[in-house]
């Protein structure tokens, strides 16, 4: 059973990076395939694993909500304006549903715990690369590119935003591998190795966003692994990351795709140098700061931080309170910079503000169910204020509390808390096992709060994974 345990929650762990391939799952056919796959996976685990559903209060907790939130998409078919509309999210979270079980299941404490980030950060990788390979080898790779990202990075997910937190994702995962002192050091330095395109591809995406989510997730993994290797891998995969995005911003045609073919050709060659060469120099770094570490030339002692709860509370005390007062001192709504341009990352402007407002005028007008799963583009397109076909609201909590009500908004709640309280468990029982998936999972959730990207498979569902192994290590944490 061990062995065909081991190939299902390989199976598992591919499914983000292969629907990516297929504009990340957004759309009805790959959604569906990924959805009957993960529920062909929660068969499997019943037969393949000891504990194929959770056993104690928070993963049940979890699963539970996921379910019930299921049920009150379905239930608002009764009042949702749009059929379609819930029809596509009643999809999406019995896909997440699936997977999450399929994930408590199988990524427990072995096999699953050693492959989980290395595959996550390798899959976030791929796509990045992928995405990066049409600007570095133009000659040899051309992609189809959507006039709306006026050349910021979005293939192959085909939408910016979810490039850049996948690709913020991958690099603190790849952080955390690159400064786990019980792996391997061949992995710690592919690890580090990856960081520079995934920190491109995080600039790349222009997301405002993914950049604050990044910076999170960074001092969130710092404050729960404060060992000096991890806080210098992090380090380590800053520097090398910071090098290569200014080498991108440096190169037009990189950038955003600008100027002729010969431009093209030369900058991507100079591009792809930078990001080789950055490359080894993040794997040399680490080797060399290991022998020194394991040779007590540098300290190997944990850096004394606050308590990891209060930095984390910090954190999101100053990201929401800069959302916040952006969004009272934007009285009118804006659009940044178009495109692929450095002036966007200095700029409030944004029209998820109005996006927010009527999503608040739509839980007042029904705030025990809401308006309906969906029902935000109709209420947008009758009372918007600027021209833009928005179909969502751009905040995950928001949106749940203006098309579900409060019902919905005590749903999500429950899933959020059974998870944390997991995750809480899982920490105590293993610090350094849980990190790198808890800091990760800050990533997705402080993105989940500024755009739609909860839509997207290939992005939410690393998150699912995530949350999913940290119920199954947090089951760990009672039988001992």
């Amino acid at each position: 059973m061990t062995v065909a345990r081991a190939l299902c929650a390989g199976v598992l762990l591919a499914g983000p990076t292969a629907i990516a391939f297929f504009s990340g799952g957004f759309f009805d056919e790959p959604r569906e395939v990924a959805g009957i796959g993960a529920w062909a996976l929660v068969l499997a685990a019943a037969v393949v694993s000891p504990r194929p559903f959770p056993r104690r209060w928070p993963g049940r907790l979890a699963v539970g909500a996921l379910a019930a939130l299921t049920g009150w998409i379905a239930i608002s078919f009764d009042w949702a304006p749009l059929a379609g509309a819930v029809q596509d999210d009643l999809q999406r979270v019995a896909l997440y549903l699936g997977a999450l079980i399929a994930a408590a299941a199988l990524l427990g404490p072995r096999p699953g715990e050693r492959w989980l980030e290395p595959a996550l950060a390798l899959g976030a990788f791929v796509v990045v690369a992928y995405g990066l390979s049409g600007r570095v080898l133009p000659d040899l790779i051309t992609f189809a590119h959507s006039r709306s990202a006026f050349g910021r990075l979005e293939q192959p997910l085909t939408y910016w935003n979810a490039m850049g937190v996948l690709a913020a994702m991958g690099f603190v995962l790849a952080a955390r591998v690159a400064g786990d002192a019980t792996r391997d050091l061949r992995l710690r330095l592919a690890a580090a190795a990856i960081g520079p395109p995934l920190a491109v591809g995080v600039y790349l995406s222009f997301s405002r966003g993914a950049l604050a989510a990044l910076a999170v997730g960074l001092v969130v993994l710092a404050a729960l692994a404060p060992a000096r290797r991890q806080v210098r891998a992090i380090g380590v995969l800053l520097a090398t990351g910071i090098l290569a995005a200014a080498a991108s911003a440096a190169l037009p045609a990189v950038r955003a795709l600008e100027g002729g073919g010969g431009a093209k050709t030369a900058e991507g060659a100079a591009m792809l140098a930078v990001l080789l060469a950055l490359m080894a120099a993040g794997a040399a770094t680490i080797w060399w700061l290991g022998r020194a570490e394991d040779a007590g030339r540098l300290r190997a002692d944990p850096v004394r931080l606050p308590r990891p709860r209060l930095v984390i509370a910090a954190c999101l005390v100053v990201l929401l309170g800069a959302t916040l007062g952006a969004a009272a001192l934007e009285s009118k709504p804006g659009t940044p910079a178009a495109g692929a341009s450095t002036a966007r990352l200095a700029s409030v402007k944004s029209n998820r503000y109005d996006y927010w407002r009527v999503a608040v005028r739509e839980f007042r007008a029904d705030p025990i169910r809401g308006a309906g799963s969906g029902a935000f583009r109709v209420d947008w397109l009758r009372e918007r204020t600027v021209f833009d076909p928005a179909k969502d609201a751009h905040s995950l909590y928001v949106e749940t509390l203006g098309e579900l009500g409060l019902v919905g908004a005590a749903i999500l709640a429950a899933l959020i808390a059974g998870v944390a309280v997991s995750a809480r468990r899982a920490f105590r029982t293993a610090p350094a096992r849980a990190a790198g998936a808890a800091a990760t999972l800050g990533v997705f959730a402080v993105h989940a709060g500024l755009d739609w990207d909860w839509e997207i498979p290939a992005v939410s569902l690393v998150a699912v994974l995530l949350g999913g192994a940290l119920v199954a290590w947090g089951e760990e944490a009672f039988l001992k």
